[in-house]
């Protein structure tokens, strides 16, 4: 066992961010394979007044866990940046959502918080948003990022902000202790076999 396929996730209602990799376990290099934002479509304006909106977060619960699956399938490890509290009960709607997908992820899961993941990527617990998205592009810079013309030029969208956090996750999550010790009994097992 040289490596592992993993993926980094930071989720949200509107924008779950993935990133697929391969870790290599003796140097700890990480590969970054692929990228993906699921965006469940809000409801159009005439929708909103016709669909109450526990169906909507339904249809986007749906869509967000089928990508769920898909993304973590083949995967040995998911390292997830939990969310964590809200400021209102819309967001905690949201919170709880993604709390219920997370809880259906198959594979083993090691979970990072938003400041390891800010520390583990920028160095500083008070990373913004755009110092997420330029470290990340500017350490995997053909990974496949979100962008957008802009007087003629491609320049990157706000959007990378999901999946620099799900880059950035992996890096967090490969320094704890719970993916050591599941490197060591896979490891182990491997042995066994």
């Amino acid at each position: 066992m040289e490596s592992i396929r993993i993926v980094g996730v930071d989720p949200a209602l509107r924008n779950f961010g993935y990133a697929q990799a391969i870790v290599d376990l003796d140097t700890l290099e990480i590969k970054i394979e692929k990228l993906h934002l699921s965006q469940p479509a809000m409801a159009d304006k005439v929708t909103r007044k016709t669909v109450r909106k526990n169906s909507d977060d339904l249809r986007r619960s749906r869509h967000l866990h089928k990508d769920l699956e898909l993304m973590t399938k083949g995967v040995q490890i998911a390292m997830v940046e939990v969310p964590v509290g809200s400021q209102s009960s819309r967001a905690m709607a949201s919170y709880g959502i993604c709390i219920g997908l997370l809880a259906s992820v198959r594979c083993p899961m090691i979970e990072v918080t938003p400041s390891e993941v800010k520390l583990m990527s920028v160095g500083k617990k008070t990373a913004t948003k755009q110092e997420m998205i330029e470290w990340a592009m500017d350490a995997y810079p053909d990974a496949g990022w979100k962008m957008r013309k802009s007087k003629g030029v491609l320049v990157p969208m706000n959007d990378n902000e999901h999946l620099a956090d799900a880059v950035a996750a992996i890096y967090a999550g490969v320094t704890t202790e719970q993916f050591a010790a599941s490197v060591e009994m896979m490891r182990s097992m491997a042995a066994v076999a």
